[in-house]
């Protein structure tokens, strides 16, 4: 016997039925007003309360103080994407569930899984948002921040390192057994970099077969048209294997084909956490080549946690719409309560995952995603159950 239960249309403008804009629009405003709310209570606690006080003791003045905390301001509202879609989500399902708007769409035919359609589409494109916000503007405006400040209160942040730069460059070797191993190659030294062009610079090179050799020069820079270092007044020491020393070639000006990568690394004076995706990618061929395995990990878990942490607004949607879709028992209150609860748990879990890809005991991919797929399978979970 067919069924006598009239069906809603799921087609629209641009594919979106009435159903799907009337539900959008509930979660879309809240998100909105949360979003405004707590970037706003984020700014005030992690930002303004330090600057008044930069402002009072040091002597800060009003108008570096006012674009140090517009520069903050974008990372508050990434932060602020993942929790208004949570409860932007919640607060809408919650409110259709409530006045029996879920039961009516469900007795025509409407399923919960057609119901949180429209609101993963919309975390989607949140999730896209926050990943273009991280990736091209809150790391950018964090160091800007940081070199305003400093400047202002008299502590110039030099964007390269400045003195002692030690760079070491290593190559495999296979053993005679067949085992395969890293020695150094190269090693850098320089006394002190001026942005442009260092001092006190000692070179020992040892790439090549048979013969080795130590550089010592007193500056060295790169030189743009003919792409080699060009040093300047000092002396090439060429030695045998057995120690003795071949030649000693002194110089005033000499042109040698080497690696830029000891400039690369001493220009590059921005730590990890002001790097975005496509500048931690650059800088980990530096440490990849200085054999640097405990940063090459830690920044290869930043990367991973960079990309993952924005699909958390796609599982906090999941777990919203989950628990906005079964019935109210305990009000808006206790929903609240768990939302903050979920929230709580999440961030500590990713935490405690991210501290272990960046020590090891994690692979760097397998951290950054454990706990979106923990959240992603707790909420899939009781989407199934508010199903039923």
């Amino acid at each position: 016997m067919a069924s006598n239960k009239p069906k809603i249309s799921t087609q629209g403008l641009w594919g979106f039925s009435l159903l799907d804009r009337y539900i959008a629009t509930e979660i879309i405003l809240p998100f909105l007003f949360i979003v405004g709310l707590v970037s706003s209570l984020g700014l005030a606690a992690g930002t303004i309360f330090d600057i008044v006080r930069q402002i009072t003791e040091y002597g800060l003045m009003l108008s570096v103080a006012l674009q140090y905390i517009f520069l903050k301001l974008p990372q508050f509202v990434a932060y602020a994407f993942p929790v208004s879609i949570l409860l932007a989500t919640l607060m809408a399902y919650s409110r259709l569930s409530t006045q029996s708007e879920l039961i009516a769409l469900r007795s025509v035919g409407v399923s919960v899984y057609r119901l949180v359609i429209p609101a993963l589409i919309f975390s989607l494109f949140v999730s896209g948002l926050t990943f273009a916000f991280n990736e091209y503007i809150v790391q950018s405006a964090n160091y800007q921040a940081a070199v305003i400040l400093e400047k202002a209160l008299g502590q110039d942040r030099p964007t390269f390192k400045e003195e002692n730069i030690f760079y070491p460059e290593y190559t495999e070797v296979q053993d005679e057994d067949g085992d395969r191993r890293k020695v150094l190659s190269r090693l850098f030294y320089a006394e002190q970099f001026n942005g442009r062009e260092m001092y006190g610079v000692t070179i020992f090179d040892r790439s090549q077969d048979g013969v080795n050799q130590i550089i010592s020069a007193q500056s060295a820079s790169w030189n743009l048209r003919e792409n080699k270092w060009d040093f300047n007044n000092g002396t090439i020491y060429l030695v045998a294997p057995d120690g003795s020393y071949r030649n000693i070639l002194r110089f005033d000006r000499q042109l040698l084909q080497l690696p830029r990568s000891a400039l690369d690394f001493a220009q590059r004076d921005i730590d990890p956490s002001e790097m975005n995706i496509s500048q931690a990618v650059e800088y980990m061929e530096v440490l990849r080549v200085s054999n640097d395995e405990k940063g090459l990990r830690q920044l290869k878990a930043r990367i991973h946690r960079a990309i993952a942490f924005p699909f958390v607004c796609v599982v906090f949607c999941l777990l919203g719409a989950a628990m906005g879709t079964r019935p109210q028992q305990g009000g808006r209150a206790a929903s609240f309560s768990v939302a903050v609860a979920v929230v709580f748990v999440y961030y500590v879990l990713n935490f405690v995952m991210t501290a272990m890809g960046s020590v090891g005991v994690l692979p760097p991919l397998l951290a950054a995603w454990v706990a979106n797929i923990f959240g992603f399978a707790i909420g899939a979970g009781l989407l199934v159950k508010s199903a039923q």
